[in-house]
């Protein structure tokens, strides 16, 4: 568990460059706002975790799943992001899967068989 309060803050510089893709060209947002709304992610990132805690206990699990936080995202009544979610989830378990069959492939490629003739 975090020791200060601050350690469940989520970094100031990812959270920029999230609202920095999100802004039109031209805009610029202050480094007070940028902060209250890393704060304010931070406490929703807290909120649904709690309730996707809530989600695994009732299920008698111990391991919080992607399914998980899309159930505490509708018991929270966020189900409006929950299919938006549900296809973020899919195209990163897709991208993950390719990385790692990509990497499989590399290392069976590095493997060199040798026989020897006796």
């Amino acid at each position: 568990m975090a020791e200060k309060l601050e350690d469940l803050n989520l970094p100031l510089t990812v959270v920029g460059r999230i609202v920095k893709e999100a802004l039109p060209d031209g805009v610029a947002i202050s480094k007070e706002a940028r902060t209250g709304l890393a704060k304010a992610a931070s406490v929703f990132v807290l909120y649904v975790t709690s309730a996707a805690t809530n989600t695994v206990k009732h299920h008698k699990r111990k391991a919080l799943t992607g399914q998980d936080v899309l159930e505490a995202m509708a018991d929270i009544e966020f189900e409006r992001f929950v299919e938006p979610l549900r296809e973020a989830l899919e195209q990163y378990k897709l991208a993950a899967s390719a990385k790692k069959s990509a990497g499989k492939k590399k290392d069976d490629e590095d493997v060199e068989i040798v026989e020897e003739d006796n």
